[in-house]
């Protein structure tokens, strides 16, 4: 793999003199695929009989106080395929602000009263991405100052691990009807969740709004965005602009942690390779262009190497670029393309 050190952008990635965009990140929203979810209500069996039924149950009814856990499988964060669970504890049932039997009365409205998620996402070949844990109520109006994305849900990103460390948000488990999840009791065996699942896979599509510590970044020079030809390493720029096709290295900040590793603010080796251990698209005029490889720059902390091919079809004039890791997205910075 080749690397710039002759370069000033290598000597800045190199020395961790580089800076990216300081503006406050707006956040990023990721849709959660999930199929075969599948709901079990605890208090129906005896501890001794609980989850022994490998019989597909029928559906239970919530009561005032009922708790239980919920399972799925994550299978794509924004189209792309992903392996991964979804994990789903609750207790009780709906508060009402109305007199209604049965219901727990109180100033808001909210299904279940209370809950906690844990989302833990893998790269198709199975290595672990990151987790994000998750804490609040599961229905009612959406936050003030949402995005008007979260059309409702009180439920809150309170952590992460990987590249979700240190990401806050919402979370609305189903933002539109799909299938919906099936809901059983505790009697049942959950080794059995998949073959049991309804028709139409017991679909939930999730909403993630993620506002992360430090979002990925093209790195910003004093002579312009830190994108170079990677034919010769001369920076894109005007006098030599890119071109469709053509193979391009940035340098970004803010990509996550890396395969095989170090910890944490200690500056990349040379040696292995650190290849980027989450998703990396590279966004041209909104199109992905194909990453040929990401990983993070030697003697670098936080500055990481992404080379990628333009796409076909990028016109000329100035395109916008973006950078994104684990589905977060970076802020657009242009370069001109003829």
């Amino acid at each position: 793999m080749r690397f710039f050190e002759a370069m000033t952008i290598g000597g800045l990635l190199a020395s961790a003199l580089f800076h990216a965009d300081a503006q406050a990140q707006a956040g990023s929203i990721l849709h959660v695929e999930i199929i075969n979810a599948t709901l079990y209500r605890r208090g129906y069996c005896s501890i001794a009989d609980q989850g022994k039924d490998p019989t597909k149950l029928p559906t239970s009814t919530i009561t005032p106080f009922v708790t239980g856990i919920g399972i799925g499988d994550i299978v794509s964060v924004n189209g792309q395929p992903v392996k991964g669970t979804a994990l789903q504890y609750f207790q009780g049932g709906s508060l009402a602000s109305t007199f209604t039997p049965g219901t727990k009365i109180a100033d808001i409205t909210s299904a279940p009263s209370g809950a906690s998620w844990d989302l833990t996402f893998l790269n198709p070949d199975g290595t672990l991405i990151g987790s994000i844990h998750i804490d609040g109520n599961g229905g009612g109006p959406p936050p003030p100052g949402a995005p008007k994305e979260v059309s409702g849900s009180s439920l809150m990103v309170t952590g992460g691990t990987g590249p979700f460390f240190g990401a806050r948000g919402y979370w609305q488990p189903a933002q539109d009807s799909v299938s919906g999840e099936r809901q059983t009791t505790d009697c049942e065996d959950p080794a059995y969740r998949r073959i049991h699942a309804d028709a139409g896979g017991n679909k939930r599509h999730g909403l993630l709004y993620l506002v992360p510590m430090a979002a990925p970044q093209v790195v910003t020079m004093p002579n312009g965005p830190a994108v170079v030809h990677a034919s010769d390493g001369s920076l894109v720029s005007s006098a030599k602009p890119a071109r469709a096709g053509e193979i391009l290295t940035l340098f970004a900040t803010g990509l996550g942690p890396t395969k095989p590793g170090v910890d944490p603010g200690q500056p990349f080796p040379a040696s292995p390779l650190q290849n980027v251990n989450s998703p990396v698209q590279v966004l041209v005029n909104g199109n992905s262009a194909d990453v040929l490889y990401a990983g993070g720059y030697p003697g670098a902390a936080d500055g990481y190497q992404v080379n990628f091919r333009v796409p076909d079809a990028t016109a000329p004039g100035q395109a916008s670029l973006q950078v994104a890791a684990a589905w977060i997205t970076g802020k657009a910075i242009n370069i001109p393309v003829e």
